[in-house]
């Protein structure tokens, strides 16, 4: 080449010298870029660290909230508190959801909180509060419940007002078709059958009782997944793709196998009827196991562990927005003949179990999540 050698200059590793910059940032940077509260107490519930975010929260610097005692910020029976406590003592991370912390100086916040212990550090417990996520899935759920209590009253107003006069209605039909013509008999027909209907819509709304009937016991979620699929297959899903994706692990759930089929066949029917009939059609369903996931009762009593998800997810347009705030209410339905009671019957269930429902309204299609506790034994 004429004479002249040519040089060849080794490209700099770029991506070796990010991480090298990377190693050189110091957790306590990382963790005070992030946008929630985090603050880390020793064995004794002092302060030892917390982010720029905390320090927000909190309404302090890190310099007047370092070695002050938890105590001191939150009240003494306030659920962080505890949650740090119970912490502490299993030495395994928890969550609790819909938290509420009320304090002169912050006023009241509910949040979400993710507490785990430090391995390095004897004691310490590393805290995150978060805006509320889950909490809105649990006000949901007693709205449900409220709106099944609702059906339930309904329903047994329906029973003595209604279906003993329909079945004086039904009596006088069958007679009255005896003594008119052939030709009228159709009308006597109809009569009956819409009896008949009515009277089957009552009995329907009767599962809506306040006390559940429950015969709990180990149930495997993933039989009872495998025959609400098989149903689907040979039924109302037959012309959809249905695919599984299930963890193998899965412990066993801890409810009655009948109204957990019962749950995942509505919800599993009701998404592929969210599904037009001008698209390929796919239902996907999903178990996963969700460590340290608990949720505060009700009543503010004992954790429940709630373990276990399924999710049923479908590629159907979504759902509107004026239907979202009514989604599990009774008699409200967008499909044509529909009762508007599946999905109202599903969030009875589950919460019957324990357990929590959810949906998430995505760019194509609906997710639905079930939180289920597990086998006390599994715990």
């Amino acid at each position: 080449m004429n004479g002249v050698s040519k040089r060849l200059t080794p490209r700099p590793n770029t991506g070796r010298q990010s991480f090298d910059r990377a190693a050189s940032v110091t957790p306590e940077a990382i963790l005070s870029s992030l946008a929630e509260p985090v603050f880390v107490v020793d064995a004794q519930d002092n302060i030892i660290f917390v982010n720029s975010a905390a320090e927000q929260f909190f309404h302090s610097s890190a310099s007047g909230l370092s070695g002050a005692n938890a105590q001191d910020l939150v009240p003494h029976d306030s659920p962080l508190l505890s949650l740090i406590h119970k912490v502490r003592r299993s030495d395994s991370s928890m969550s609790q959801y819909g938290v509420e912390i009320t304090t002169p100086r912050i006023g009241m916040h509910q949040v979400d909180i993710d507490a785990s212990p430090v391995a390095e550090l004897s004691g310490a417990i590393v805290a995150t509060l978060r805006k509320c996520s889950i909490a809105g899935k649990i006000d949901r759920t007693l709205t449900q419940r409220g709106a099944a209590r609702s059906v339930s009253a309904m329903a047994r107003v329906l029973a003595h007002e209604i279906k003993n006069p329909l079945s004086g209605v039904r009596g006088a039909a069958q007679l009255l078709e005896q003594s008119v013509d052939a030709d009228d008999h159709e009308l006597t027909h109809l009569i009956i059958e819409e009896v008949d209907r009515i009277c089957a819509l009552v009995d329907q709304m009767e599962i809506f009782e306040d006390r559940p009937r429950i015969e709990r016991g180990p149930v495997n979620i993933h039989e009872v997944l495998d025959h609400v699929v098989k149903l689907a297959r040979n039924g109302f899903g037959r012309d959809v793709r249905i695919v599984e994706n299930y963890d193998p692990s899965l412990p066993p759930s801890y409810g009655d196998r009948d109204q957990m089929v019962q749950v995942f066949l509505n919800i599993v029917k009701n998404a592929v009827e969210a599904i037009p009939e001008t698209r390929e059609g796919e239902v996907s369903i999903t178990t996963a196991f969700q460590h340290g996931v608990r949720m505060a009762a009700p009543n503010g009593g004992s954790i429940v562990h709630l373990p276990l998800v399924v999710t049923v997810q479908d590629n159907g347009e979504g759902m509107s927005d004026d239907l979202k705030p009514h989604l599990f209410d009774p008699f409200i339905t967008t499909k044509q003949g529909g009762t508007g009671l599946g999905l109202a019957l599903v969030a009875k269930l589950v919460g019957d179990h324990g357990g929590v429902i959810d949906y998430e309204s995505l760019t194509q299609g609906t997710a639905f999540r079930v939180m289920l506790p597990m086998l006390k034994e599994h715990i």
